[in-house]
C-alpha cells in the first residue's frame, strides 16, 4: 500500500481560502457561536486532562 504523506504548511492564502469557506457556510452571524462552543469545548478537554494528571500523581 502506497501512502501519501500530505504536506503540513499551511501558508496565508490557505488560511484566507479557509476562513472563506467558512464564512460562506456558516455565515457572519453564526461564526461567534460556533467559536464560543469551540472554546468552551477546549477548557472543558483542558480540565479533565489537568483532572486526570493529577489524579495519576495522587496514585
Amino acid at each position: 500500500m502506497n501512502s501519501v504523506i500530505i504536506p503540513l504548511a499551511i501558508g496565508w492564502p490557505q488560511v484566507v481560502l479557509i476562513a472563506v469557506v467558512i464564512l460562506i457556510l456558516f455565515g457572519g452571524r453564526k461564526i461567534p457561536e460556533l467559536m464560543r462552543g469551540l472554546g468552551s469545548g477546549l477548557k472543558e478537554f483542558k480540565d479533565a486532562s489537568k483532572e486526570e494528571s493529577s489524579n495519576k500523581e495522587k496514585e
